[in-house]
């Protein structure tokens, strides 16, 4: 079973080349983000002659989240990350694919920081660990997949001084990755390529795609009831150097 995690940066704009990598890669499972589109202007019909049933949540021109699930209909169990009732940004989506449950993520940016968009970044990390311990704590197959805006360490981004001062990658973005993965999460990239530089994130500005200056922002978290059946995990880099390409490329894990 393949799962992937694609920052689609406006899902109409991009579609054609979703689609394409769609064909190739032939991934079961795909948590998309930023879908830039409102629910009525998603592109049902398009995915779904694809062969993907899909479950979405969008919000005009910013944010937006969904599930894709090739040759099956994914079941939707949660459109809003609990603990704030109010907060109604389109940024988190959860369903029932084959038995494990599926997020997709997309969590806030920060910038600038230090002020309110940073703090609703930690406020929102802080809310994501505590719906996260429900799962480890019903011992459920669970991957939460998503764009996290996090860097979680050093090795997570190009040799660079230029981005010190951003939410990506400051001390409390980077502790508040590592307590939720503390909870038993298995960051699956990671886990198999230790020490690798391997990087999701491509921003248009100041040629970092032609100088691989980028950062690994998309991650796939597997609950210890998951963590056994991963067996390969990678991005899919290329699809970034596509005309008309996203900034960010799919991430991908293969569970047996």
């Amino acid at each position: 079973m393949k799962i992937a995690t694609f920052n689609i940066n406006n899902i109409n704009r991009r579609l054609p080349n979703l689609l394409a990598w769609m064909r190739v890669a032939k991934p079961d499972v795909v948590a998309l983000q930023e879908l830039k589109a409102s629910d009525g202007e998603f592109p049902a019909a398009a995915i779904e002659k694809a062969g993907y049933g899909v479950v979405w949540c969008g919000q005009k021109t910013w944010n937006g989240v969904a599930i894709l699930a090739r040759n099956a209909e994914p079941i939707l169990t949660r459109d809003r990350l609990p603990g704030k009732p109010g907060d109604l940004e389109a940024r988190y989506i959860e369903a029932a694919v084959r038995g494990i449950i599926v997020t997709s993520i997309y969590l806030p940016n920060g910038n600038p920081q230090p002020g309110p968009k940073f703090d609703y970044k930690l406020d929102w990390f802080a809310r994501l660990k505590r719906h996260a311990k429900t799962f480890i704590k019903q011992d459920l197959p669970v991957v939460l997949a998503g764009d996290y805006n996090v860097a979680p360490t050093e090795i997570d981004i190009y040799p660079t001084r230029s981005w010190d001062k951003d939410a990506l990658i400051q001390p409390k973005s980077r502790a508040a990755f590592a307590s939720l993965v503390e909870q038993g999460w298995c960051d699956a990239v990671r886990e198999l390529h230790p020490g690798e530089r391997i990087y999701t994130f491509w921003d248009y500005k100041r040629n970092r795609w032609p100088r691989d200056a980028g950062l690994r922002l998309d991650h796939l978290l597997l609950s210890p009831a998951l963590a056994p059946r991963l067996t390969k995990a990678g991005v899919d880099r290329k699809i970034r150097g596509e005309d008309g390409a996203s900034d960010h490329a799919p991430a991908w894990v293969v569970l047996r």
